[in-house]
């Protein structure tokens, strides 16, 4: 079916045309193309303190928390961790399930895979729909191991890092 585009038209006919997609800031990258550094994880056994520690010392605000086949059962907020120990709430050796956040693990909440090769605007996608801080967690094929933690800050040090405007 051919389109044709009038160049000239009768006065006050405005016709329908489609609407400007907008530019993929992106430019097609995949979450491979963020370079993200492996994944660091806890235990579900680990105690906080050691938690706090080691998040600390890699700079990380959220950490997620394995099972012993390390599936992800969740994750831990370091800041809210931290308060509620400072607080004595939390006692420097109780293991850090006890105070995670879980994931749904409900058939009607499937898990969204996300994996190397997903595009960066479907990660976007993604982050705006899921407000928990830890954003991703990027698995192999077969949803055996975390590859990896993405957030929305990552997407903003891509974009920024290409000179691209939003």
């Amino acid at each position: 079916m051919a389109t044709t585009l009038f160049t000239s038209m009768a006065p006050g006919f405005s016709p329908m045309l489609p609407p400007l997609l907008p530019m993929d800031k992106y430019r097609g990258a995949v979450v491979e193309d963020l370079q993200l550094p492996p994944a660091f994880s806890l235990p579900s056994h680990e105690s906080i303190s050691r938690a706090i520690q080691l998040a600390y010392d890699r700079d990380f605000s959220h950490i997620p928390v394995l099972n012993s086949n390390r599936r992800p059962l969740g994750y831990v907020d370091v800041a809210a961790l931290k308060a509620k120990w400072e607080a004595g709430i939390a006692q420097p050796n109780d293991s850090v399930v006890k105070y995670m956040t879980k994931f749904n693990r409900k058939a009607s909440e499937p898990y969204t895979l996300i994996t190397p090769d997903t595009p960066l605007a479907d990660l976007a996608e993604f982050l705006r729909s899921n407000l928990f801080a830890l954003g991703a967690h990027l698995t192999d094929y077969d949803r055996k191991f975390v590859l990896a933690v993405a957030t929305s800050q990552d997407l903003d040090n891509f974009v920024s890092r290409r000179g691209i405007s939003a």
